[in-house]
């Protein structure tokens, strides 16, 4: 959120219409908090941008499932890697 505000400014949720999304996910540890699981990691390597909060919302309901159809658990063992076509 304090990104979002950062780069495009403190109305950036237009209303409360808007979340501030990440890429890579914030629930990864290559998401927003990378550098503090790994020291050597380049600080802010990610993005962000303001999108329709139903949006953001139904993508985080789809990640989740992800996560626990593929049976996803926390560690560095079980990682999985985001192919983004058009």
């Amino acid at each position: 959120m304090s990104n979002c505000r950062r780069y495009f400014g403190a109305g950036y949720s237009e209303n409360n219409t808007k979340n501030c999304d990440e890429f890579p996910f914030a629930t990864t540890y290559e998401g927003t908090a990378q550098a503090e699981y790994d020291p050597q990691a380049e600080k802010n390597n990610f993005s962000v941008l303001p999108v329709i909060k139903k949006q953001s919302g139904d993508a985080g309901t789809l990640l989740g499932q992800f996560y626990k159809k593929n049976r996803i658990i926390d560690g560095m063992d079980d990682g999985f890697l985001v192919k983004i076509t058009s």
